[in-house]
């Protein structure tokens, strides 16, 4: 194995095991920050000795280890509340003698479930809501401070700002790591449900890296949202978000081609979407409207997302889209949640239902909207009706921006292939070379 490979696996273990190994740090020192660093101690130290032992089977059950005992070294030197850190210690001990056991009885009790606790926990109301979604997805989907800019469309620096304030605070009020019970516990819901859905969002469609989708990250936030729903059982929103997910997740094995390569929606083949979970999401979609009916006669904003992926579910093919439901649901969404990015899917609705015209009126409207200044697919939106409008040196120039301003390697192969196509078909061969490597 190269070097490069070597990395390339060790990053791809963090990736998966972070999140865990975060959350069982964090029940154990009773310190979120503490947690991270005894994890980033345990990477560390896998960079440095993996190239020379290799790859171990189990690379999460040996991240865990080490920093159980770096955990268990830092405590025991430490000299502040000795007597505190010598129980914790023998607990960190006990824990490691006993480790199947406890493992069993995460699975059983819900309550008792790490990645759980560790959400609430960083979604304390001590927390302003943009710290609380920013700290979680640090710690739970093993995010790099750019990737959550990039889902935030803020600057990276005002993210790392957030996270380090954040843990702080935590340290500083000594926030208890648990599932809070309660009121308390509905008043952190709507961070919690919005820390799961950028992470399955991450999973979905990821913002950097050499693959389409994130797998791990999806069912992460698929299993923590049932888990809600356990613990919330008659909370509307928590079914709509499981639901979204869930019809979401349906197309994973249709949004990939045989290289990798990223399949758009109306280019699958539906054959391949998961009839189980398109059942279960619209039975999730059902009971979330029958909970909300009466609390929300228009419609809650989980609960409308899901409602426009089962107008999907439910088409045989593309061309039975209902597509003049999904524009009334994005109208709806629109006015309980403004959002530039809803307005920029309801312009693709729009061009389904009265053509490509219609769409990029809508679209061209939003070209100065200045939180969408980096968003790649709002130039990939205009170059998609510019090339049905046969407008193909425009959506050309559309396509190269939105993959120079893309960190997904797919996607940004995908949207040079869709600008090499506009060039053939406008005859300017000189466009074909992508724009980061024409000479000025």
């Amino acid at each position: 194995m190269t070097a490069t490979d070597l990395h390339r696996t060790i990053d791809a273990v963090w990736r998966i095991e972070s999140a865990r190994l975060i959350a069982s740090l964090a029940r154990m020192v009773r310190d979120v920050g503490l947690a991270e660093e005894l994890a980033q101690d345990a990477l560390v130290a896998a960079l440095e000795r993996w190239p020379d032992s290799g790859v171990p089977d189990q690379p999460g059950a040996w991240l865990m280890a080490t920093a159980k005992h770096r955990a268990i070294d830092r405590l025991r030197r430490s000299k502040l509340q000795q007597r505190k850190h010598e129980e914790i210690a023998r607990e960190l001990e006990d824990e490691q003698a006993h480790a199947d056991d406890a493992h069993i009885d995460a699975l059983d009790n819900p309550f008792n479930d790490d990645l759980l606790r560790l959400v609430f926990t960083a979604c304390h109301p001590v927390l302003p809501t943009h710290a609380q979604v920013a700290l979680t997805l640090r710690l739970l989907g093993g995010l790099t401070t750019d990737e959550i800019a990039r889902a935030f469309l803020v600057p990276e620096a005002t993210i790392a700002q957030r996270i380090v304030r954040a843990k702080r605070t935590l340290a500083e009020k000594q926030v208890p790591y648990e599932v809070p019970r309660g009121d308390e516990l509905n008043e952190r819901l709507s961070s919690v449900l919005a820390v799961i859905y950028l992470i399955f969002n991450e999973g979905y469609a990821a913002t950097a890296g050499d693959d389409w989708m994130r797998p791990g990250l999806c069912e992460d936030a698929q299993r923590l949202g049932r888990m809600l729903a356990e613990l919330m059982p008659d909370e509307a929103e928590v079914h709509g978000l499981i639901a979204l997910m869930e019809i979401q997740a349906s197309r994973a094995a249709a949004r990939i081609g045989p290289d990798g390569e990223p399949v758009l929606l109306l280019e699958q083949n539906r054959a391949r979407w998961d009839q189980l979970l398109i059942h279960r999401g619209l039975s999730a979609l059902e009971r979330a409207q029958k909970l909300g009916s009466a609390r929300h006669p228009v419609g809650s904003p989980y609960t409308l997302q899901a409602a426009i992926a089962a107008c999907h579910a439910r088409a045989r093919n593309a061309e039975e889209t209902d597509w003049a439901a999904i524009v009334g649901l994005y109208g709806a969404l629109a006015r309980i949640t403004p959002s530039p990015v809803i307005e920029l899917n309801r312009a693709v609705a729009l061009s389904m239902l009265f053509g490509p015209a219609s769409g990029l009126a809508v679209v061209d409207a939003l070209k100065d909207e200045p939180a969408l200044k980096d968003y790649h697919l709002l130039p990939a939106v205009r170059g998609d009706l510019l090339k049905k409008l046969e407008r193909w040196d425009e959506a050309r120039i559309e396509f190269e921006r939105a993959a120079d301003m893309t960190r997904n390697a797919r996607e940004q192969a995908l949207l040079h292939r869709r600008a090499a196509e506009c060039a053939a078909a406008s005859g300017d061969a000189g466009a074909l070379m992508p724009s980061s490597k024409r000479s000025a």
